[in-house]
């Protein structure tokens, strides 16, 4: 706590991370999207929920909040602090081996340096979007994720090199929706309810059965394989509206699995990924 509050005076919105350097996961007052868009990770800000829920998006400087009561208990049981490097207007380049960090150093800008368990964390100033898997090695860490402060580390702070943004740049359009997705698909919502679903055929209790049903599985895989399960959920329950004339707010369902996969320790991005493409796995 004593290092989150030198921070949070820095400026940088910190969490506690638990045992496997993950955050704390939703509590049962926000399961389910109950206390408005955050369990989703869409936006930080306050929500009804006083606990360390949301990970990144529960990051913040308020020391009030921090050395709150219903933080305490997260604090006693922490094996390191997180920061969310978006909200302090950084990016953080993570390389986990050898390998990506000769890449990093024939082709990124040299910057402030933290050296890792494995690898380093190159910081650079400006906030982006987040993404893993750029390369080989390689993940970006900015607006939506959160990363380990292990340090001030060494160098100057350089703005955000081009190159970074063509990486996200290539991952966007690797992983955008193809045409010719399932005809029974929304917008984005947080919350699903009928008023997103005015195509769908099904009753909303069928609905709600499948998707808690579905969150269940999720939240079953602590250790491993939570991914895989996020995937598997949102293909069946898109099996299950093929024949609907849509739209039938599958992206609302979508959001509450990716929360669940969050709060067992995949990493978002990688959860919203996964949740996409079974999604549109019927297509």
């Amino acid at each position: 706590m004593r290092t989150a509050l030198e921070l949070a005076r820095a400026g940088v919105p910190v969490l506690p991370l638990r045992a496997g350097k993950v955050p704390f996961g939703n509590c049962p007052a926000c399961a389910g999207s109950a206390c408005g868009g955050r369990p989703n990770m869409l936006a930080a800000g306050p929500c009804r929920c006083e606990r360390v829920c949301h990970a990144w998006a529960a990051a913040t400087t308020d020391p009030t909040v921090i050395a709150s009561p219903s933080w305490a208990w997260a604090w006693a049981r922490a094996v390191a602090v997180a920061y969310h490097p978006g909200g302090a207007g950084y990016t953080v380049v993570d390389l986990d081996d050898r390998d990506a960090i000769e890449w990093a150093r024939a082709t990124l800008p040299p910057t402030r340096v933290v050296a890792t368990t494995r690898g380093e964390h190159w910081i650079y100033r400006g906030a982006t979007r987040s993404a893993n898997h750029v390369r080989p090695g390689v993940d970006i860490k900015s607006r939506m994720a959160y990363a380990r402060w292990l340090g001030p580390g060494t160098g100057h702070t350089a703005p955000v090199p081009s190159a970074v943004r063509a990486l996200l740049d290539r991952e966007k359009q690797e992983t955008t929706r193809p045409p010719g997705g399932v005809d029974s698909s929304s917008g984005p919502q947080n919350t699903w309810t009928r008023a997103v679903a005015t195509g769908c055929r099904h009753t909303e209790r069928y609905v709600q059965t499948g998707l808690e049903r579905g969150l269940d599985i999720v939240r079953s895989h602590t250790k491993t394989g939570a991914g895989s399960s996020a995937y598997g959920v949102a293909a069946f329950l898109a099996k299950q509206h093929t024949r609907c004339p849509g739209p039938c707010g599958l992206d609302a369902l979508g959001e509450d699995i990716v929360s669940a996969a969050v709060t067992v320790g995949v990493p978002e991005p990688y959860a919203r990924r996964a949740v996409r493409n079974g999604l549109h796995a019927s297509a």
